[in-house]
């Protein structure tokens, strides 16, 4: 049967890439998005895009209204929104750590506490939190957004011990570096730098995060709470 499928940060990148495999598979498909437009692709196949800023609780609120309305309650939620404001700790702002935080973490903290409410009515649920291998190995100037993605680690879990008994499960997908528009802008020397790092000696595809999501939220995966699942190319293992 079709599911109700919020994306956040659905309109490029890895959250775009998420939002193509759910509509693919006949899902009622949200997205957020801050800025921009959404791709008019997307919009065409039918997918609702809501501009929402999810550093607001409001805006959160009425997005969920708005969606509610037209696909009914949240049965699956993928949280993708995030932002990066890298820096080294001597010469990054109190606002360039609490903006990334703000985002990344306690954006997600409100979008998951919203969808929580008609989960719990319903008595079942998916979420799945990307968050980054950054998270997991630690990067310098990035002590913002690696402390934003590896807290999301211990708020799913949290969540999954919780409200495991009312068949709502919690799982973590951590991208390593994926061949995005971000990862484009780099240079030649800089991306044979990382791609030296990756055990498998490329870069990840986003249908590749896509697919691995899709599964999380799938009755296969049914009995797979808590968990952290690396897509990386092998770069994180160990942590």
């Amino acid at each position: 049967m079709s599911r109700s499928v919020l994306v956040t940060g659905g309109n490029r990148g890895i959250g775009l890439a998420i939002a193509r495999v759910f509509v693919d598979a006949g899902d009622k498909v949200a997205i957020t998005y801050r800025s921009g437009e959404p791709p008019a692709e997307l919009v065409g196949s039918g997918v609702l895009a809501v501009r929402c800023d999810i550093t607001d609780s409001e805006q959160v609120e009425q997005a969920y209204k708005e969606i509610e309305e037209k696909h009914g309650t949240v049965e699956v939620l993928v949280a993708n929104a995030g932002i990066t404001r890298d820096q080294l700790l001597m010469r990054m702002s109190e606002e360039d750590f609490t903006a990334v935080l703000d985002t990344n973490l306690t954006g997600t903290f409100r979008v998951v506490k919203r969808a929580n409410r008609g989960m719990l009515r319903a008595k079942k649920g998916r979420v799945v939190l990307i968050s980054s291998v950054v998270g997991l190995l630690g990067s310098a100037g990035q002590a913002n957004y690696a402390a934003s993605k590896a807290g999301l680690v211990g708020f799913a879990r949290s969540l999954a011990r919780e409200l495991g008994s009312r068949n709502i499960t919690f799982n973590v997908v951590s991208p390593g570096f994926v061949d995005t528009d971000m990862t484009r802008a780099l240079t030649d020397d800089q991306r044979s730098g990382i791609v030296a790092q990756v055990p498998l000696g490329r870069y990840g595809r986003v249908e590749e995060i896509a697919a691995t999501v899709r599964f999380l939220t799938s009755d296969e995966a049914s009995y797979i709470t808590g968990a952290v699942i690396p897509v990386d190319g092998g770069l994180g293992m160990g942590h």
